[in-house]
């Protein structure tokens, strides 16, 4: 491999697409019954993540105030420089990885690519979001993992107020075994309501750790 193409593969990232139900719950919550979930037939052992990402943005908030996000998190199968788009219509947002790399310093490839949103301010750290996260795969009878539900204790600071949150929420993320006919996806989607609805969950009031972080 040539250096250029070393430097390439550095440069392109990995691409997914999001899709995800978020709700708020308190310390105490019992965690949801799956069992009527369609097409899960078992649910995983947990799997505890240690989480610590830094999130950040222009002077004026640019990124946030179009939809984005750029983080860098460490701890968890996905570590690395993030960026998250915009979520689409049918509740999606595109991701963007990058390896971890350094402390301190933002990649070049990820400050590019969203240079169109920032005009090319520079980006400073705005929040630090810690986040003691157990994780359970909720997969089907092939093994394959329809979803991924989530517990997050979440402790949060605004670098830029001072103020510190602690919150506890749920995810609940399809995944590469989900249904793919809208139909089908929109029935996992309503039992999955359901079922954190009956254990005392509730639709999340903030779109995101990050909007919750700074007062959104």
């Amino acid at each position: 491999m040539s250096a250029a193409d070393s430097a390439s593969s550095r440069d392109d990232p990995t691409r997914s697409v999001e899709v995800e139900l978020k709700f708020d719950v308190d310390e105490d919550t019992p965690l949801p019954d799956w069992a009527a979930l369609p097409g899960v037939d078992s649910v995983a052992q947990p799997e505890v993540r240690e989480l610590d990402a830094v999130y950040y943005d222009s002077d004026d908030l640019a990124l946030a105030h179009a939809g984005y996000a750029v983080r860098r998190r460490s701890g968890g199968p996905d570590a690395g420089w993030h960026i998250k788009g915009p979520r689409s219509t049918d509740g999606g947002r595109v991701e963007l990885q990058w390896p971890l790399g350094p402390k301190g310093r933002i990649p070049d490839a990820v400050a590019d690519a969203v240079s169109s949103v920032t005009s090319r301010a520079s980006l400073t750290p705005i929040a630090r979001i810690r986040n003691h996260r157990t994780a359970y795969a909720l997969r089907d009878a092939d093994g394959g993992v329809v979803a991924e539900f989530v517990d997050d204790r979440v402790h949060a600071v605004d670098e830029r107020a001072g103020v510190e949150r602690d919150w506890r929420e749920w995810e609940f993320e399809l995944g590469a075994a989900a249904p793919t006919a809208p139909a089908d996806r929109d029935a996992l989607f309503a039992a999955a309501r359901h079922a954190v609805e009956a254990a005392g969950g509730r639709e999340a009031a903030s779109a995101s750790k990050l909007a919750r972080t700074l007062g959104h």
